[in-house]
């Protein structure tokens, strides 16, 4: 992403059609420290589309390099989050990379995933209030969010096998590592619809609301609070140990001692300990890329990109 590019003065104002982004509270001229994200085709369920999918990857490009945000909050307008693919739209597009033969193929990398993997790459957590129905990329992009809560009476589906198609948007590796393998194969193996409160979708969020303004309004209370008490170098990091950590007790033991004696050391952890013994909110002003541990990222990152594009090249397309 390139620093040099300048971030918005408002996010309510970017040119956005498929998403809309306002500041919290609403009234703010400014960026505040919280964002709420709607997905922003009501008339059509918030189905993807392609514009959809540059204008997630674009927003969460700036949200990762804008130290004004603090968290970010992802709903759905009207009465769905998310219905999956706009099925009208067809997929034309993608199907002609199969005429371009294996060294096309080889090179496709579907939206879905991008939007997953900017996401999870995000520095900022995510908060998911699912408002209404999800299904396909409208749950498999949630997965890699740091929290997901949801409407109890909300339909959710992993509907592939139902359209003879298979798992997207990096789905396979984490639906199993969030709800566990026999529900993941469970859920994907029938592509049933369940409501949100069904014991196979129980590991899957962490809080069911009545309705979907209390889902939207107890989403916006946990960003507010993550935004006022906790460290975002914190935070990333912890996400970092969990996803991509050692694969036995005793590297992760050796990792861990390494990364926590580094944090210690931190201006965060000062200020935390400060606050806390001052009896007082904490003021935390630590970033990745001022603050982050010597040792981050302790895994060999891989560029997944089949072709380098700035953003101002994907905003031009929206």
């Amino acid at each position: 992403m390139e620093t040099s590019t300048p971030l918005p003065a408002s996010y309510s104002s970017l040119p956005f059609k498929d998403i809309s982004i306002s500041h919290v509270p609403v009234s703010s001229p400014t960026p505040t420290p919280v964002l709420l994200l709607k997905l922003n085709r009501p008339q059509k369920f918030n189905a993807v589309t392609e514009q959809m999918i540059e204008e997630l990857v674009t927003a969460y490009e700036y949200f990762n390099a804008d130290d004004r945000i603090k968290a970010v909050v992802v709903t759905g307008t009207g009465k769905a989050f998310c219905v999956g693919a706009d099925l009208e739209a067809g997929f034309s597009k993608i199907l002609k990379t199969l005429d371009g033969g294996p060294s096309s193929i080889n090179s496709y990398r579907d939206g879905g995933g991008r939007v997953t993997l900017a996401v999870h790459n995000c520095q900022k957590p995510t908060i998911i209030a699912i408002n209404g129905p999800a299904a396909g990329f409208g749950i498999t992009f949630t997965l890699p969010a740091t929290i997901r809560i949801a409407y109890l009476s909300a339909k959710i589906s992993f509907a592939f096998a139902r359209r003879g198609l298979t798992m997207e948007a990096a789905s396979s590796y984490f639906l199993p590592r969030l709800v566990g393998m026999s529900r993941a194969l469970h859920l994907v193996t029938t592509g049933a619809t369940y409501t949100a409160s069904d014991p196979l979708l129980t590991q899957l969020f962490s809080e069911l609301l009545p309705t979907p303004e209390d889902t939207v309004s107890r989403a916006l209370a946990i960003a507010t609070e993550i935004a006022a008490q906790t460290s975002i170098v914190s935070t990333k990091v912890m996400r970092d140990l969990m996803y991509r950590g050692p694969s036995t007790a005793e590297e992760a033991h050796l990792l861990d001692s390494k990364i926590f004696l580094e944090m210690l050391r931190s201006k965060d952890s000062g200020e935390g300990m400060k606050s806390f013994m001052q009896k007082r909110e904490p003021d935390f002003k630590g970033t990745m890329k001022e603050d982050a541990p010597l040792d981050w990222p302790w895994w060999a990152p891989l560029n997944v990109t089949h072709r380098e594009e700035s953003r101002e090249q994907r905003t031009n397309k929206l």
